[in-house]
């Protein structure tokens, strides 16, 4: 088969990076990052445009609508939901995230919680949801967290996001694989949770002096 019958085989079954977007109901950004990542299959044209395979864009819509759930609430006041803190728990281990889901509902604070269970699905989520704070571990299946959070720096969503990774490798095992980007906080499993509420509460109390300001 030629190359042009090769690309024309091809071609009846892709989109565009901005249709693919619109399917999946993100943003054309969120698109273009996931593409860079892998979590989209795509090739380029001759003429340097992207091709997304319509075969992962469906794979991704049907993973979006079987996983993960509706963000939880876990406070039981009603607020408005732009005073909400949205937190995602990235963790591989099952038991842990429910015990992350347990004891930030005991803080009783304005907070909308979700999970993923690798880098991959925190991609996903952060793209759809844009949290205002994430917590991670590093070492998980398929994309890590190293290969998460160094993403996320170089992408948009990084902007205006508190990343805070919880991980029971030592500094020097971490800086082994690169260290972390600045601006990243490193605290030490098992998971201090009196220290993740300090963080979520600053992030909190600076929202709402900006609200009040």
């Amino acid at each position: 088969m030629t190359d042009h019958n090769h690309e024309y085989e091809r071609s009846r079954n892709f989109c565009t990076t901005r249709e693919a977007a619109n399917r999946l109901g993100i943003a054309l950004r969120t698109a273009q990052v996931w593409v860079d990542n892998g979590i989209l299959e795509a090739w380029k044209t001759d003429g340097g445009h992207r091709r997304i395979s319509l075969a992962s864009v469906e794979r991704l819509v049907r993973r979006m609508e079987e996983s993960p759930p509706p963000p939880i609430v876990v406070s039981g006041v009603e607020q408005n939901a732009g005073n909400r803190l949205r937190v995602l728990v990235v963790e591989d281990d099952n038991v842990l995230l429910k015990l992350y889901r347990m004891r930030i509902a005991g803080w009783n604070l304005p907070i909308d919680i979700t999970t993923a269970s690798n880098g991959c699905e925190g991609l996903i989520l952060i793209g759809r949801e844009q949290p205002d704070l994430m917590i991670s571990d590093l070492r998980m299946p398929g994309i890590d967290g190293y290969q998460m959070i160094r993403t996320l720096t170089a992408s948009p969503f990084r902007e205006g996001m508190e990343i805070v990774i919880v991980s029971g490798l030592s500094k020097e095992q971490i800086a082994d694989h690169g260290g972390l980007p600045a601006g990243v906080q490193l605290l030490p499993k098992p998971v201090p949770f009196n220290e993740l509420r300090l963080i979520a509460e600053s992030l909190l109390a600076r929202r709402a002096a900006l609200v009040h300001d």
